[in-house]
Formats: C-alpha cells, sequence, structure tokens
C-alpha cells in the first residue's frame, strides 16, 4: 500500500498559492480522479495560512486554484451556505480505491520553499480553529463564580449559601482550562503505512491539541438562575433516554430547580407545544427504556420564531441537528443573549469528525448481530441459500464494517465509500455464484447508502434536506434472483431490514456508559461559559470541540485504514470493480 500527499499549484499562479490535498488510486501511478471540480481560492489562502488548507482529518479531494467560487468551496468541504452540513456526493467520493499515491508535480523541496514556518502557521491556525468559543469572548463582563459542583459536599445548594457558592480548595476533581488532549496519536513514519493521514509529503508530526472536558473550577451561571432545556432531534437512537437523565441529575447537582424538555425535536420550539418539566425524579428510571422520553422529529421553525426565556440549552443530534445549535448559538450572540448553546452528538452511523464513536453506535452494532445471525441461519439452512442484510449507513459504512466484524458470518460488506459492480466478471453476482459453488450458501451485509449509483434518483429529501435513498437491499434483492433464475439454477434469498428494531433499542452497558459522561460534560461545559461547543470522546479521553470543525463533513470510512482491511480479511471477498 501507498499513501502520500499531493501538492498541486496552477502554473499561471504565483507559487505561495499551494495546498496539500490527499486522494486514493489503485495503482502506484498518479491519477486525477476528481478532473470536474476546480476549486478557487481567494488570496487569503496562499501558504501564509496554509494550516487552515490542511484539514486535520483526511481531505480527500485533488483541487486547483485559479478563482474563488464559494459555492465550490462550501460544497466540495462540506459546510453549505444554508449552515446545514451538506453530505458528500458519494458518486464522486467513492471513485477511488484502496491506494494513496503522491503525485509529484513540484518537487517535495518547493513545500519547504514555498515557508519555512508552515509548521508553526499550521499549528497557529488549528489552536484557533479548534479553540472553543466561551461566554466571555461576547461578554466581557460576564463573571466567574466558585463551582457549586463539589462531590466532597454532596448537600443541595439552597438560600443558607447567601454569602458565595460552597468551594472546597482540597478537592483535585476540577479540569484546568488549558488541559488538552492530542487530537491524533499516531505519528506516520511514511506515506505507505496503512491510514497514514499526513498533512506534507514527509508526513512531518505536528501536535494538535483539542480541550479536555470536565468540571471547572469557576462558573459563569449561577444555579438559582439557570432555565435549562434539553431538545432531542432527529431520528430514534439507543441512549437518548440515557443522556436526558444524566444532564438533568448533573444539572441538579450544580443546583439548578428550573429543567424543561423541549417535546419533538426543534418543532417543540413553536408556540403551540408546551414545554415538560423535568426533575431527578421524572427521569429516575427512563434509561430502562428505548426511544426519547421527549420525542424526536426533523425540521422546525426559523430562527426568528424561537422566543423562550432559556440560558442553557443542551441539543442531541446529529451533523443537521449540530448546524441548527450552532445557528441558535450565533443568533444569542446576535441578540446581546447570554446563553450556553452545548451539543451532544447523537448519530447512529458514527459520521461526526474527531470522535471515536457517537452513543447508539456500539449498541446498533451489538443489536445487527441478531438480524446477521438470522441471515446466515436462513442461508445455511437453505438449498443455495442467500442472505442479505441491509443496515444504517446513510454516507458512511462504520455499522456495516463493524457488523460485519464482529459476526464473522459475512461474506460481502458493500459501503458506501467504497465502489462496486454488481454484474461483470468482477461483479458481486459472479462472487455469490462463486460462493455458492464453493460454500452453498452467503450472506451479504450492505449500507443503506452504499450503491446510489444502481437506483433511480429523485429529488426527494427529508425534512432535515438529507436527499430521500432508493432501497439498495431491495434492489440487490432483485437483482440476485434475477440473475440466478436466468442461470436457470435459481437462489434462495432472505432478505432482512431491521434499522427501527435497531434504532428503537435500550443503548447497551458499553453506550450507557458512553451516554452517562457525555451528558455530565455537556453540563459542565455550559456552566464553565462554553458555548457552540460539543462534546465527545477522542482517543478515550472526552473533549470539547468547536461545532464549527464538527458539522464541517462527515467522518465516513478510509478505504486504506487497518480497520477496513481486518473486515476484508474477515469476509475474503475481492475488489467488485
Amino acid at each position: 500500500m501507498s499513501s502520500a500527499a499531493v501538492l498541486t499549484r496552477n502554473q499561471n499562479l504565483p507559487f505561495q498559492h499551494c495546498f496539500f490535498v490527499f486522494f486514493f488510486s489503485q495503482t502506484h501511478r498518479p491519477k486525477l480522479i476528481f478532473p470536474a471540480i476546480t476549486l478557487h481560492f481567494p488570496s487569503v489562502f496562499n501558504c501564509e495560512t496554509m494550516g487552515s488548507l490542511s484539514p486535520s482529518i483526511n481531505p480527500r479531494l485533488v483541487l486547483q486554484a485559479n478563482s474563488y467560487d464559494p459555492l465550490s468551496f462550501r460544497r466540495v468541504f462540506g459546510a453549505s451556505l444554508t449552515g446545514q452540513p451538506a453530505r458528500p456526493d458519494m458518486t464522486a467520493v467513492c471513485k477511488r480505491s484502496r491506494r494513496i499515491v503522491y503525485a509529484k508535480k513540484n518537487s517535495d523541496e518547493d513545500i519547504a520553499n514555498c515557508d519555512p514556518e508552515w509548521k508553526s502557521k499550521f499549528k497557529e491556525d488549528f489552536e484557533k480553529r479548534f479553540n472553543i468559543p466561551h461566554i466571555s469572548d461576547f461578554f466581557p463582563d460576564a463573571a466567574p463564580y466558585p463551582s457549586t459542583f463539589c462531590l466532597s459536599m454532596r448537600t443541595p445548594v439552597n438560600e443558607e449559601f447567601a454569602e458565595g457558592y460552597p468551594s472546597d480548595e482540597e478537592w483535585y476533581g476540577y479540569i484546568n482550562n488549558d488541559d488538552r488532549v492530542l487530537l491524533k496519536v499516531i505519528r506516520y513514519s511514511s506515506r505507505s503505512s496503512a491510514g497514514a493521514e499526513c498533512i506534507d509529503p514527509d508526513c512531518s508530526w505536528v501536535e494538535q491539541w483539542i480541550h479536555r472536558a470536565g468540571p471547572r473550577e469557576k462558573i459563569y451561571f449561577k444555579p438559582e438562575n439557570v432555565k435549562a432545556a434539553i431538545v432531542t432531534c432527529g431520528g430514534l437512537c439507543p441512549g437518548l433516554n440515557d443522556v436526558i437523565r444524566q444532564i438533568v441529575i448533573t444539572l441538579e447537582i450544580y443546583g439548578v430547580k428550573k429543567i424543561v424538555g423541549i417535546p419533538f425535536g426543534y418543532r417543540g420550539f413553536g408556540k403551540d407545544i408546551a414545554e415538560i418539566p423535568l426533575s431527578r425524579k421524572v427521569v429516575q428510571n427512563v434509561h430502562l427504556s428505548g426511544g426519547s422520553l421527549l420525542g424526536v422529529s426533523r425540521g422546525g421553525p426559523t430562527l426568528d420564531e424561537i422566543d423562550r426565556e432559556i440560558n442553557m440549552l443542551f441539543v442531541l443530534g446529529g451533523n443537521g441537528t449540530h448546524a441548527g445549535a450552532n445557528s441558535i448559538h450565533n443568533e444569542c450572540i446576535k441578540r446581546g443573549l447570554k446563553v450556553a448553546v452545548v451539543g451532544v452528538p447523537k448519530t447512529i452511523d458514527n459520521d461526526i469528525l474527531h470522535m471515536d464513536k457517537t452513543f447508539g453506535f456500539d449498541t446498533a452494532v451489538e443489536e445487527a448481530q441478531r438480524a446477521i445471525n438470522a441471515a446466515y441461519i436462513e442461508a445455511h439452512s437453505a438449498y443455495r441459500g442467500i442472505g442479505i442484510v441491509k443496515l444504517m449507513g446513510r454516507s458512511s459504512g462504520f455499522i456495516a464494517m463493524q457488523a460485519s466484524l464482529a459476526s464473522g458470518q459475512i461474506d460481502i460488506c458493500l459501503i458506501p465509500e467504497v465502489p462496486f459492480e454488481l454484474h461483470g466478471s468482477h461483479g458481486v453476482l459472479n462472487h455469490l455464484n462463486y460462493l455458492l459453488k464453493t460454500k452453498g450458501s452467503a450472506v451479504i451485509c450492505v449500507a443503506e447508502g452504499a450503491g446510489q449509483s444502481f437506483l433511480e434518483k429523485t429529488n426527494a429529501k427529508d425534512a432535515s434536506g438529507n436527499v430521500v435513498l432508493g432501497d439498495i437491499g431491495v434492489h440487490i434483492q432483485h437483482e440476485v434472483k434475477k440473475y440466478f433464475k436466468e442461470m436457470g439454477n435459481s437462489a434462495d434469498v432472505k432478505y432482512i431490514d431491521p434499522t427501527y428494531m435497531i434504532r428503537a433499542c435500550r443503548a447497551n452497558a458499553s453506550d450507557g456508559i458512553l451516554c452517562t459522561v457525555l451528558g455530565q460534560n455537556a453540563v459542565h461545559g455550559a456552566f464553565a461559559g462554553y458555548s457552540g461547543i460539543t462534546v465527545g470522546i477522542c482517543n478515550n479521553h472526552y473533549v470539547y470541540l468547536p461545532i464549527t470543525e464538527v458539522i464541517s463533513y462527515p467522518k465516513i470510512v478510509d478505504q486504506n485504514s487497518r480497520m477496513w482491511h481486518r473486515c476484508l480479511t474477515s469476509t475474503g471477498q475481492p475488489d467488485f470493480f
């Protein structure tokens, strides 16, 4: 395997208009895979700000610099002009295969000649982008108070503490504001290393630090003046009730008395929908069942229609929901409102940037085993049996990949990031025929966003602005039956779609722990005065990240990653193209 960066520039421009990008190719020969995409940069995007052109997570496009077109820039990097994070065109993104190649248009020495101080400028730009917004940035007169959160003293805060808030200087449970966590922990020595993420052709090591999550010694809200609200948006996901429960419990430990839930996602901000009062008594056992105590929905009112007297808002949702949370954060600043807006990443697809995983993902992988095992038993018990299981994953195949690895019963795993053909000598159907001849049965696991190029495209979108996908599972089922019928030797095909059964599950133990810590840290972040942030887990440590960074584009499976290679080793499948 070979991997590297691409250094490209327009020959008609001075050399300072240079940047690094990465792309995939099947062979060692340089290959331009996005000839239709031309990206134009203004003078601000040059070597003096090179860091901003080297995103920390897997940039995958080959771009050229001629003149600036903001719409093209937004489409490529994933943030739409409307604030909704644009999902990548997977048809284009998937036109690559497993090797990363270094296209050498200029010599490596040109990079050093570009700006010898690029490392320090990259680091400076990174720190600026990942600096998390704070209340004091917008309200300089915001005064800090000693924290009311101290586990050495668990008595509730009440009027007896009129002279000030209790603080235990001997308790060493607070996080220092300067504590940081490394975003990247692997130092790749070569571009040819599997999964290498390099910011230059030499794979130079530049430390990238992000903010550690947890309770601070100083808080910026008086608990008795706080009215906190919780909202759950998008689709259902295991663990929603667990997060709601922990947010409420932690708020009460701080001393907050006014806690409400906004029903049915952002729609609940409408004037005709009443808030739901929340307390520890209300949420005590809510984590024992799936779904959401508050309900979910997609879409909602405009910012101008939102008028609630709250000063802490906790938003549970995915990329689109976080884009909405960031808009609310910006609107509060615009209106001069001291409101902490904190996100908790909820996406069963596990497609949010910079995070090890999002809550609900482990449960989804575990529950998918039931469907895969059922498909395997059906296929294995039938004469020339084929089982097909469709799992969640609009633009990323993490669930299908991990579920295939966990089960050990999958022969073919199809995900949105990896192109494949159904017909032909290298197609899925031909390999199925081989499996039936050699094994007598086969099981396919396919992510819902895979193979959309085979389906009739529509302009239909859901309330969140997502394109309504065609049913690839039904399509494969039809094509398999048709293929073997035309061969004169039919196959017994069983199709299982457990999507909604998985979404409605109660969180398992792993997700339960993750939800607990995320909910607690969300409250700690809000009281610490941070807003426009989300909380997540990175390299097994809990961190705060600016919403703008995590919604820039969805995280997808890297075809050159060790995890995808492990999946291929497990299934034994060839390349289907």
